[in-house]
Formats: structure tokens, C-alpha cells, sequence
């Protein structure tokens, strides 16, 4: 699998991403700089990681969406390239037009840096492979805007084609409010495009992939991409 992590002036997560990318596949993912204009040939994957791209001025994510490098990004997207957004890459992916919706301030005002559990609602994905439909797992979350909102005919949308990817849920694996801790409409914690190669998802499952983190359950998201997108 030949990826590439977009850096943006106050991305931090990005070395996490390299951690976790290199642990599934085996191959080390390059580093491109915001202010580059194209992306290399023969890519798999790009990946948006976290952090606070531009000091989350305006809104979060808006200014990177206007980067250079976004333009060749969303270009790769509608030649059917795979695309992940993680935290801040959501939120740029949001802002750049790749997912619907919106991400709002948490429904607590406060940022949230703690555990969440999340549920797999879409199994069989490039990015979901290695998991079973309704399987959980744990990750991290840090973020003050991670409250995801779209109209109803929107959220509808998404519901009926299939596309959410996770939910937050409680122990039990139930989507209930106390669960949702940033507020987000039905509880999602992330979407895939129409075409299911587009994915992007507020906690960070690149932080639980090796046992010294905590834990592995974030691991599969990257086992089922280095499985999926194998280069020619």
C-alpha cells in the first residue's frame, strides 16, 4: 500500500498516522507539505490527520481546505481514490466538500480529551474490513468542534445508502446520549462517501495500535486498508 499523510501548519497526529500506517503494511507512508500542488503518481491512500491545521482559525479545517494540496486531494477523490480524515482531516474533508454535513462545538462548549467507544455500522469497506458489522472498539478522542450535524434529508441520506461508518456507544454497545458526549446528530462519530473510498471520523484509532499505547483496537481500520489497497 503506497500512502501519503498531508502535513498542514499545526497538524500533530502525523507521526501517529506514519505509526500506524507502517505497523499494518509494513511500508512507510510519505510525508507531503501543504504547499505542494500534486500528489504522486501511484498512490492508494492519502490520509488527513489530526491536529489544528492553522490554529483552527475561522472554522476548523477551512483554511487547509484552501491549501494546495487540497485541490489535487479532491481531485484524487473523484478518480476514485481512497481518502481518510481523522480529527482535523474530518473536519478539512468537511470543509473542502468530500463528506456532508458539518462539525460544530461540542454540545458541552468544552473540549473533550478522554476514551470513547465507538461501533462499526458498515462492515466490508476499505476501511472496515477486518471489522464485523456491529463490532466496538475503543479510541481516543480530543477535539472542541467534533459535534456532527446535517439536516434531516441529509442524515436520512446517510442512513438509508449506508453510509455512517461509527457511532458512539456506551459498554453495551447502545447508541445513547450519555454516550454521544460531543453531541452529535444520532450519535455519528463518522461517514463514507457515495462510493465508500472516502471516509472520515473524529476520534483518533491511529493512538490504540500497539499494545504500549493502551491497546489495539484501532489497528484493523489500517490492517483493512493495507489489505485492500494493494499497489499494482
Amino acid at each position: 500500500m503506497k500512502a501519503a499523510i498531508i502535513v498542514f501548519p499545526g497538524t500533530n497526529r502525523e507521526r501517529d498516522m506514519r505509526l500506524a500506517l507502517k505497523r499494518a503494511s509494513g511500508r512507510d507512508p510519505m510525508m507531503l507539505f501543504h504547499r505542494e500542488a500534486a500528489l504522486p503518481a501511484g498512490l492508494d491512500l492519502v490520509v488527513l490527520p489530526g491536529g489544528f491545521s492553522y490554529g483552527d482559525y475561522l472554522r476548523c479545517g477551512a483554511m487547509a481546505a484552501q491549501s494546495p494540496i487540497m485541490r489535487a486531494v479532491v481531485d484524487f477523490a473523484a478518480a476514485g481514490g481512497h481518502v481518510l480524515g481523522v480529527c482535523n482531516g474530518f473536519q478539512i474533508m468537511i470543509e473542502a466538500g468530500l463528506l456532508p454535513g458539518g462539525l460544530l462545538r461540542n454540545a458541552t462548549l468544552r473540549f473533550l480529551s478522554m476514551e470513547c467507544r465507538l461501533r462499526v455500522e458498515r462492515a466490508g469497506t476499505a476501511f472496515t474490513a477486518q471489522w464485523q458489522q456491529g463490532d466496538c472498539f475503543r479510541a481516543p478522542m480530543a477535539h472542541g468542534d467534533g459535534n456532527y450535524f446535517a439536516d434531516n434529508v441529509t442524515l436520512d441520506r446517510l442512513e438509508g445508502e449506508g453510509l455512517v461508518a461509527f457511532r458512539y456507544v456506551d459498554e453495551a454497545g447502545q447508541a445513547t446520549d450519555a454516550a454521544n458526549r460531543n453531541g452529535s446528530a444520532r450519535n455519528i462519530a463518522g461517514v463514507f462517501s457515495a462510493n465508500l473510498r472516502v471516509c472520515g471520523l473524529m476520534p483518533h484509532p491511529e493512538d490504540l495500535v500497539d499494545p504500549l499505547m493502551g491497546g489495539v483496537d484501532g489497528l484493523p481500520m489500517f490492517q483493512s486498508l493495507a489489505e485492500r489497497l494493494v499497489s499494482a
